[in-house]
C-alpha cells in the first residue's frame, strides 16, 4: 500500500529572461516524497499523476535493484517513489535483473570475491577454475604450516627426541604471524580489485611505500622482543597489503609489455631478471651483515636500512615513470582533453606519460569531477520543475547528465551521472566538456547557456579530439575509462 511522507522545504523559482537567475523565495511549499512497494505499481501510478496531473520522467536505478522515479506534476511538486527490487513480482519487471550463477549468494559477498561484472567480464571457465583452486591452495598451506614446525626444529627450537611441543608452539606463531599478513591480501583483493586496471602505476608505487611501512615494524622487533609477535604480525600484514597491491599492479603492466599475446614468456622473463636481482641483493645484504660495524650497531643497521630504502624508493619511481601505455585511463585523459580544449593539440603517448602525476589521487585533480551523483543532490533535492525540464532536454543526445556544483563558486566541481547505455566514450566526452567548462565558466548565474555553449562546442570540437588521438597512437578502441555501475538513469519520454 503506498503512503507519502510530507516535509517542508523553501522552493526555489527559476526566472527566464536574458539571465538565469535562482533565488528563494518566502513562500513555503510541500515537497513530497511518495514511496511504495513493487506489488502497488498500479497505486503508483494513480499516485505519480499518470492520470494527467503529472509523469514519470526519470528512474533512478542501483545495482542493489533499488530505483527512484521522478514524477512532475502541473502543481511544480517534485514526487519521488523508492521502488526495492523484489525479483518475479509484477511491477518491478523493468528493473529485473538477469539470475547469474551463484544467486543463492549474498550479494555483498558475490561483489568482494567475484571480479565487477560477473560473469559477463570473465570466460566461461573462470568460476570452474576458482572453485578448485580453492581447496588447492588450502592443502598447499596446511603443508606449509607442517613444514614450518620442521624448519623450526631443525634450526634448534625442540627437537623430535626432546621438547617438540615448544617447536610446534613456535610454528604456530610464526604461522599466526603470516595469517594476520594474508588477512591484508584477502581485504585488498575483496575490496580494491577493480582499481588496478585503471592506474597500475600509481598502485604499484603505493605498495612500496607500504611495504617500507611494514618493514619498519620488522626492523623494531630487536627493541621490542617482548612484543615480537604484535609487531611482527603488523609487518606482515603491511607487506600482505603491499602484496595485494603489487601482484594485480604489475600483471596489467606485463599484460601492457605483451603485444603479440606472449604474455607467459613476458612473465617468465621477468622472473628470471627478479631471480637474478635477488641474488645479487641477499649477496650485498650478507656482505653488509658481516660488516662489524653494522651487524654490532643498530642505528648503522637502521641508518643503512633507510639509506638503502630510499634509494630502493626512487628506483621503483623512475621505473615506473618510463612506462609509455597507450590506452587512456582518467589521469591520461584529463593530460589530453586539457591539451585539446586550451591548445587544439594532444601530446603524443611519451608526452603524456611522462606527465601523468603517479602519486596524486583523482580527488586531489583539479577540476573535481564526481561520479554517481543522485538527482536529488545534483539538482539540489529536485525541487525545480523547470531546472529538470531544461537539463532533460540539454542532455538528450548525451549519454550522461553533468551539473556544476553552485555551491562551491572558489572550488570548480561537477557532478556527472550516466544514464543507461554508456560507455567508455560516454566518460570522455564528459571529461571533455568538464575541461571547457574549467576553462570558460566565469561563474555566470546564466548556468544553463553555460551548459548548453559546452554542449555545442563538445559537439563541434569531440570529433577532432578523437582524430588526433588516433594520429598521435593512442588506442581510442580499448579506453580504460570505466562507466561506474552502482547507479544509472532510465531517461523516459514526456507526455
Amino acid at each position: 500500500m503506498p503512503f507519502s511522507l510530507q516535509f517542508n522545504y523553501p522552493i526555489f523559482s527559476i526566472s527566464c529572461s536574458h539571465q538565469l537567475t535562482l533565488y528563494n523565495t518566502i513562500k513555503n511549499q510541500p515537497f513530497k516524497f511518495l514511496c511504495t512497494s513493487p506489488q502497488s505499481e498500479e497505486a503508483a501510478k494513480d499516485s505519480s499523476g499518470e492520470n494527467g496531473k503529472g509523469h514519470v520522467i526519470l528512474v533512478e536505478k542501483y545495482r542493489n535493484g533499488t530505483s527512484k522515479r521522478y514524477i512532475i506534476d502541473n502543481d511544480s511538486e517534485i514526487k519521488m517513489f523508492l521502488e526495492e527490487h523484489v525479483p518475479g513480482t509484477i511491477g518491478s519487471q523493468h528493473l529485473e535483473i538477469p539470475v547469474t550463477e551463484l544467486s543463492w549468494l549474498p550479494k555483498v559477498i558475490k561483489d568482494f570475491v567475484l571480479p565487477a561484472g560477473f560473469p559477463d567480464t570473465v570466460t566461461d571457465d573462470y568460476l570452474d577454475y576458482m572453485l578448485l583452486q580453492f581447496p588447492t591452495n588450502v592443502t598447499g598451506w596446511i603443508c606449509h604450516t607442517l613444514v614450518t614446525s620442521s624448519l623450526l626444529k631443525a634450526v634448534g627450537v625442540g627437537s623430535f627426541s626432546g621438547t617438540s611441543a615448544a617447536a610446534s608452539a613456535a610454528a604456530i606463531r610464526w604461522v599466526s604471524k603470516d595469517g594476520i599478513g594474508a588477512v591484508g591480501r584477502f581485504f585488498i583483493g575483496g575490496r580494491f580489485g577493480n582499481l588496478f586496471d585503471d592506474d597500475p602505476k600509481q598502485w604499484r608505487m603505493y605498495a612500496d611505500f607500504i611495504g617500507s611501512a611494514g618493514s619498519i615494524f620488522d626492523l623494531c622487533t630487536p627493541l621490542y622482543p617482548s612484543y615480537f609477535l604484535p609487531l611482527a604480525s603488523l609487518g606482515n600484514l603491511a607487506k600482505a597489503v603491499a602484496r595485494g597491491l603489487k601482484d594485480p599492479s604489475f600483471r596489467v603492466i606485463q599484460n601492457h609489455f605483451a603485444i603479440t599475446g606472449n604474455l607467459g614468456d613476458v612473465a617468465a622473463k621477468e622472473e628470471v631478471w627478479e631471480v637474478a636481482a635477488e641474488l645479487v641483493g641477499l649477496a650485498l645484504g650478507i656482505l653488509a651483515l658481516d660488516t662489524p660495524g653494522i651487524s654490532k650497531s643498530y642505528p648503522t643497521l637502521a641508518l643503512t636500512w633507510l639509506s638503502v630504502r630510499i634509494l630502493h624508493l626512487w628506483f621503483r619511481y623512475q621505473s615506473l615513470s618510463v612506462l609509455q601505455f597507450n590506452t587512456i585511463n582518467l589521469k591520461r585523459a584529463r593530460i589530453l582533453v586539457n591539451s585539446h580544449v586550451l591548445h587544439h593539440t594532444v601530446p603524443g603517448i611519451d608526452e603524456c606519460n611522462r606527465m601523468e602525476s603517479i602519486l596524486l589521487w583523482q580527488r586531489f585533480l583539479r577540476p573535481r569531477i564526481i561520479f554517481e551523483v543522485s538527482l536529488e543532490d545534483m539538482l539540489d533535492r529536485g525541487k525545480y520543475k523547470s531546472m529538470i525540464k531544461q537539463l532533460l532536454n540539454l542532455y538528450k543526445e548525451e549519454k550522461y547528465f553533468l551539473v556544476v556544483n553552485q555551491q562551491k563558486p572558489r572550488d570548480f566541481e561537477v557532478f556527472v551521472s550516466f544514464k543507461e547505455g554508456a560507455t567508455s566514450l560516454s566518460v570522455l566526452r564528459s571529461v571533455w566538456q568538464t575541461y571547457w567548462l574549467y576553462q570558460n565558466w566565469g561563474w555566470s548565474d546564466n548556468i544553463f547557456d553555460r551548459l548548453e555553449q559546452s554542449l555545442v562546442e563538445l559537439k563541434h570540437k569531440f570529433p577532432d579530439l578523437l582524430q588526433q588521438l588516433i594520429e598521435a597512437g593512442w588506442n581510442t578502441n580499448n579506453l580504460s575509462l570505466k562507466v561506474p555501475k552502482e547507479m544509472s538513469i532510465e531517461e523516459l519520454p514526456a507526455l
